[in-house]
């Protein structure tokens, strides 16, 4: 079992470099085929019309400023890939990027996007993680705008908690997992709900992983930030997780954890639903 194909976003974001290169890696360890997919958005004129541009000029802005992000895209594609051995190829599609990189991602063993800085301006949906995770079917890697240590999967804290979320994403994550050389299984009890990690790290020992529990109660802090602190304690390179949520027309709902993580992470995280 391994990645035979994974689909990288490739949009004009500043921390594009750092989410292609750890791609780069994964498709040399893996022998993946690596795809660099920039989505071209549709053209959409303003709801209300002053007058004071005329829709020609409107659309001019609109073809250079999607010429530019796709230069800006492929050039960090190419420049990933260079010299790296790999079998890569660039792809441009045409379309809203959650729906075009959604249906790519079925077809394809793992997608990689990165966390969207919402405090700079981008043409990316803030969303765009989630969306693609939830819809997908698929396990997806999101990657920190903020440096992270390379390579990852060296140090692997796998969250569980006996649900079909988190059993899903431990076995997408398989692949990662068998290569790491630590991986810990982050459990959490509370009176109510005690974890079957024991028997997850079973699971994980017939297949080729060898993982320690760390059992922690929650008590009043939120579980996401708890996970963050032990990814920082364990010095873990990478958190796998089940995504807990749902999508419905225009509406998104996302459990407290996925959502505090995607917000807050340090380390990139490979998650499904």
């Amino acid at each position: 079992m391994a990645f035979k194909t994974i689909v990288a976003h490739c949009d004009a974001d500043k921390a594009i470099a750092q989410r292609l290169s750890i791609a780069a890696d994964l498709a040399r360890t893996f022998g993946s085929h690596l795809v660099g997919l920039h989505v071209r958005p549709p053209f959409q004129p303003p709801a209300y019309f002053d007058g004071s541009f005329v829709m020609d000029e409107l659309y001019k802005i609109y073809e250079d400023t999607t010429a530019s992000d796709q230069k800006t895209a492929l050039t960090a594609f190419a420049t990933a890939i260079e010299g790296q051995g790999i079998d890569a190829e660039s792809q441009v599609l045409d379309g809203p990027v959650e729906r075009v990189l959604t249906r790519r991602a079925r077809c394809a063993d793992l997608t990689i996007v990165g966390q969207v800085n919402t405090a700079a301006p981008a043409s990316t949906p803030p969303d765009l993680p989630e969306v693609v995770a939830l819809s997908s079917g698929r396990p997806v890697l999101v990657v920190p705008y903020v440096a992270v240590r390379r390579p990852i999967g060296e140090n692997v804290l796998l969250c569980w908690n006996g649900s079909r979320e988190s059993a899903r994403a431990a076995s997408d994550a398989l692949p990662l997992l068998k290569v790491a050389k630590k991986v810990t299984v982050l459990a959490f009890r509370s009176d109510e709900e005690e974890a079957d990690a024991k028997g997850a790290v079973e699971w994980l020992r017939f297949n080729g992983v060898n993982a320690v529990v760390s059992d922690e109660v929650a008590g009043d802090v939120e579980v996401g930030d708890l996970v963050l602190s032990r990814a920082a304690d364990l010095d873990a390179d990478l958190i796998v997780m089940g995504i807990y949520g749902h999508t419905r027309v225009r509406e998104m709902v996302l459990g407290g954890v996925s959502r505090t993580l995607l917000r807050s992470m340090t380390v990139p995280v490979f998650m499904a639903h």
